[in-house]
């Protein structure tokens, strides 16, 4: 049984070193470290997932993040993860607890889009993300188009293109 709390009553070098041990330390190279450079997370939408000795198990982060499209006009978003999850540990649903926690936190009476890079099997059969509506979409680095997802009540306020990067208001 697990136990989900928020990230920010968690050691910030204990979640750097989960996200080593899940990602290895090569992580802070991928495309999505561009997407969150200079952000802080959001403490309202990320969480730690504790095991059953009271252990860290695993984290999610969410982050403020945009679509601009080629206009120039903002669309924020929520950019969903990383979500990691201890080696010895996954398997064990520590990581869909984390993410439904995350995604029952955002306020229903103004849900932004939440975008991932992601399964697109898996976050779709289980969470509603899809990259149905991301085709056109960008991002500041290499990443593999069919991975880019994208979770909304609304699909008819996504922009067909643009470029995802931080959101700074």
């Amino acid at each position: 049984m697990s136990t989900i709390i928020p990230l920010a009553d968690v050691d910030p070098q204990l979640v750097e070193d989960l996200l080593d041990m899940a990602f290895e330390p090569e992580r802070r190279q991928r495309t999505a470290y561009r997407l969150r450079e200079g952000l802080d997370w959001l403490p309202g939408l990320s969480f730690a997932a504790l095991d059953e000795d009271e252990m860290l198990a695993g984290t999610i982060q969410c982050w403020p993040v945009a679509l601009t499209t080629p206009e120039g006009r903002k669309v924020p978003m929520i950019m969903v993860g990383p979500v990691a999850v201890m080696p010895g540990q996954q398997g064990r649903g520590y990581g869909k607890a984390l993410v439904t926690a995350s995604l029952t936190a955002i306020d229903p009476r103004a849900p932004l889009p939440q975008v991932m890079i992601g399964d697109p099997e898996y976050y779709e059969r289980f969470f509603g993300f899809s990259n149905a509506h991301t085709g056109g979409w960008q991002l500041p680095g290499p990443f593999d188009q069919h991975r880019l997802l994208c979770r909304t009540a609304n699909p008819a306020v996504l922009p067909g293109e643009g470029m995802l990067g931080p959101w700074r208001g």
